[in-house]
């Protein structure tokens, strides 16, 4: 035997039958807050800052990745001449 029941309601009234809490100001203020410090991150911020901090780090490793290609092709170099001198 089934029985189904299919009940009608909005969120707020389900949560106050089951005696669950009214989060909705909390979450209000915690949005209101979140957004407020995004806003002031984002003006603190601004793409010279960026670019300025990125930057060095960037071209640092490329130079890095540069050098070992550059070091890697004069060992294959190095091994080529050996093996035609012998």
């Amino acid at each position: 035997m089934k029985v189904k029941f299919d009940i009608e309601c909005t969120p707020e009234e389900a949560r106050q039958f089951f005696g669950l809490p009214d989060v909705a100001p909390m979450q209000e203020k915690l949005m209101a807050e979140l957004q407020e410090r995004l806003e002031e991150n984002i003006r603190a911020v601004s793409a010279e800052e960026l670019i300025k901090t990125w930057m060095p780090a960037t071209m640092q490793g490329f130079g890095e990745m540069q050098k070992m290609f550059w070091q890697q092709m004069g060992m294959q170099g190095a091994k080529k001449a050996e093996d035609k001198d012998a």
